[in-house]
Order: C-alpha cells, then structure tokens, then sequence
C-alpha cells in the first residue's frame, strides 16, 4: 500500500480541504496531473497512481469536503454541485493551467462539472467507472439517501458492519482486510458515521443531469475506464457515454474488475494513465 504525503489543509470559499502534492524526486516535472476521488472514498483510492506519476509529473489530490480528512466541518455543504464549484478554486489556488485531470465514481461528475458549468480547462480527462449518466446509485444508495437520519443512529458496530460490507462490494474480488480497513476508517468516528449518510442524502441525479446534457460542449481530450464487472454501474454505460462526448473517446475495459479498478488492477490502470498522458501532450 503506497503512504500519501501529508495533507496541506486550505480554505477554499470558506470551506477547509485536505489536499496532497507529490513531485519528481530527481527531475523536472514535465506536467501536472490532478486526481479527483468518489464516494465513499478519499484520495487515498489513487495513492498507488499518483505515487507512480509523480516520478515524472507534479500530482495533485484532494479530500472532497465531507471526505477523508476533509470532514471537519459538518456544516459544509457536500452535494455535487457544491463540489463543482470548489474544483476550479482549487485548482486557482494550486495556480495549475490546463492540468491533467483523472476522476472516479462521482468525482468525474465534479470534475466535468467544473469543466462545463464553471470554466475550468484541461489538457486531457480520463474517467474511471464515472457516475454520470442515469440510472445510478444503489438500492442501498436510494435507502440510505431516504433514511439517513435513522442510519445515523445505527449502533457503531452496525455501523461499521455495513460499511464495511457496502465498501467490499463495490469490487469484483475480495479486496484485502487492509484496504477494506483504510478505505473505511474515515467513516469509523461518531463524526464519521453522521458524514457517511449525511454525504449519501446530499447526492442527487438532478446534479448529474446538466452535465449528461452537456456532454458534447467537452473541450479537451477524454478517455474512458471501467470495470467490466462493475457491480454498480453498468458498462454498457461506457458505450453510450463514449456516444455523447466530442469524437466517442476509447474505453479501456478491465475483464475482471469491479468499480475499484485503481486498488483491483493498479498496474494496469497506472500503465493506461501514462500512456494516455503521455500521448495527450503529443
């Protein structure tokens, strides 16, 4: 399992973030990538993949707020369009210009978001299993988002439990006790617990919609990963996505994996990345 650095906190339009910077040891980086995380995850989801660009490129991550160590505030609005809006103050703030940019889950709508709603450029997006077009979210998810102030209140075994069990099921594989354990943790405290439903009842498709219908406004490069055993999200969505955006990008398509193909085939998504960055800068 790849160590992150420590996390810088900044404010951004009052809100605190927890970001993560990675840079070449021994050179000049030859460009900027920036990695944006889903739910319920973090940045550490990319831990792997930016240790492995960061021997050429600066890498830049984030704790969305009501993430990973980016949960403080409790007050902090967490719905996608919130998080839109905060990527391109970030990315201000980290003084980046046309950055890479590589998203998961929810965090490829944020993205697009701020690349279609709010301005922000980039050089090249590869999207990982992302949630934007409809149907999604769980059976689970929708029960949650209707009843979260009685999941808050789950006994913390329970909780932990179905945590657990809900972060284990996203792979097509049994992911290790370890990274069960990490991905889980942030969701562990009594803080935590109230986060995990409070960030599920925030997540809307009403959110996502604006960018399925923007779709062919994308100004930049697009790539597309998924899991062809996605448990979550189907990939015949990448077909259709494909359809919808500026010159039907490439779908590199993992056999045996799930939504979690960064932790089930780190090697393969960090080859694909590279490759893809690289020819992007051609």
């Amino acid at each position: 399992m790849n160590p992150m650095p420590d996390a810088v906190h900044v404010t951004i339009d009052g809100v605190d973030v927890a970001t993560y910077t990675l840079e070449p040891a021994i050179s000049s980086p030859i460009g900027d990538v920036v990695f944006c995380h889903g739910t319920p995850w973090s940045s550490r989801i990319w831990s792997a993949a930016a240790r492995h660009l960061s021997a050429t490129y600066r890498v830049f991550l984030w704790d969305m707020p009501g993430y990973g160590r980016s949960m403080d505030d409790a007050a902090a609005p967490v719905d996608l369009s919130s998080q839109m809006r905060r990527l391109p103050r970030l990315l201000e703030h980290w003084h980046l210009d046309k950055p890479h940019v590589v998203a998961h889950d929810v965090g490829a709508s944020v993205a697009l978001g701020a690349h279609l709603l709010h301005g922000s450029q980039y050089s090249s997006l590869f999207l990982w299993d992302p949630v934007i077009l409809e149907p999604w979210g769980s059976p689970f998810f929708g029960l949650v988002a209707e009843n979260s102030a009685v999941f808050a209140e789950l006994p913390a075994p329970l909780h932990a439990a179905l945590v657990k069990e809900y972060i284990a099921g996203a792979a097509r594989n049994m992911l290790s006790d370890t990274w069960i354990d990490e991905l889980s943790a942030p969701w562990m405290s009594t803080r935590g617990q109230s986060a995990f439903y409070r960030q599920i009842e925030a997540l809307r498709p009403e959110h996502t919609r604006p960018i399925a219908d923007g779709l062919q406004h994308t100004r930049c490069a697009v790539k597309i990963g998924w899991g062809e055993q996605d448990p979550w999200i189907p990939v015949a969505q990448a077909v259709e996505l494909a359809r919808l955006l500026p010159n039907q990008p490439g779908i590199v398509r993992l056999g045996e994996v799930g939504h979690l193909a960064p932790i089930e085939a780190p090697e393969i998504v960090n080859s694909a990345l590279e490759d893809w960055i690289g020819t992007a800068m051609e």
